[in-house]
């Protein structure tokens, strides 16, 4: 595993933009270099402490899937990369800041839309249907249990939030009014295949894919692209097949164990209330994490 890399310093490109885990570079005004640090966020809080190697993981995970379900795969929907090398674009003396852990895509304008689908009911889309029987205004059926599979997948999409905030969970008549009729139908129905082929997918390696999120963005000719990062265990929450069942939160693949151990941790003898600054995360839940996006990564691609 590569030693970790909390934030890049990259200076022959200039920097667009740090998110919670992703630094972003301009190279030129048609394309960025998107570097996955190894900074882990819970609660819309990124954590003081990398997890070493975790963005080449990320980073590798994320290419599959492109590969798998853009136009080498199943063709689902145009996607960002753009077949370059990222290395190609830095300096000789940067490339161990980029090297597996970074994606050379197009410009794009993004869709302030995170368009989540949810397959199984788990984490706050338990707690709303417990409260509504439904979730961000799609109704479910009565007897769901907590981590029971949902009849059919759902769109739930969240209207995105600046780094340090909490994305909004918002209705599907929401986002036809930010967005207009066409482009929303289109991120719903396009989110909803990509969730099913990737559950596919991932079912025969062992991974149930509970939940996930995309992103998307246009191209100057108005084209959707799939964008950012995609079913990594950053955006999806990953499940053992072999030791699911329903009626009991599955051990995940994914930063459960992380936002777990955060739900008990004090910060100046108090519970912490989930602002910053975060907790100091001890070393066994640094490793701990880490061995969680290993295995995921392991299994899947297998």
């Amino acid at each position: 595993m590569t030693s970790a890399l909390h934030t890049s310093a990259l200076t022959s490109l200039p920097l667009l933009a740090r998110g919670k885990v992703r630094d972003n570079y301009a190279v030129g005004d048609d394309r960025i270099l998107m570097v996955a640090s190894d900074r882990i966020s819970a609660f819309d809080v990124i954590m003081g402490e990398p997890i070493p190697g975790k963005g080449v993981l990320l980073t590798q995970m994320a290419l599959f899937w492109f590969d798998q379900l853009g136009p080498k795969g199943l063709n689902i929907c145009p996607i960002h990369l753009t077949g370059e090398v990222p290395e190609s674009v830095v300096s000789a003396e940067e490339v161990p800041q980029v090297q597996g852990r970074s994606m050379l895509v197009k410009r794009l304008k993004p869709i302030p839309v995170e368009a989540v689908v949810r397959g199984y009911l788990a984490g706050s889309g338990w707690k709303e249907y417990q409260d509504s029987q439904a979730i961000c205004g799609v109704p479910l059926p009565a007897g769901l249990k907590n981590a029971s599979r949902l009849p059919e997948p759902i769109y739930t999409p969240a209207a995105k939030a600046a780094v340090g905030e909490h994305d909004e969970n918002i209705t599907f008549e929401q986002t036809v009014e930010m967005i207009g009729a066409d482009l929303a139908g289109r991120i719903r129905d396009i989110s909803i295949r990509l969730y099913k082929a990737a559950w596919d997918i991932a079912v025969t390696k062992g991974i149930i894919i509970a939940d996930t999120k995309f992103e998307f963005g246009l191209d100057a000719d108005g084209t959707l692209v799939l964008m950012d990062e995609v079913l990594t265990p950053d955006s999806s929450r990953y499940w053992p097949a072999e030791s699911y069942v329903e009626g009991a939160n599955p051990p995940s693949y994914d930063k459960q164990f992380l936002r777990d151990w955060l739900e008990t941790a004090q910060v100046n003898g108090k519970p912490w209330d989930k602002t910053p600054p975060a907790p100091r995360l001890p070393r066994e839940v640094i490793e701990n994490t880490s061995h969680k996006y290993e295995e995921a990564m392991k299994k899947l691609m297998a």
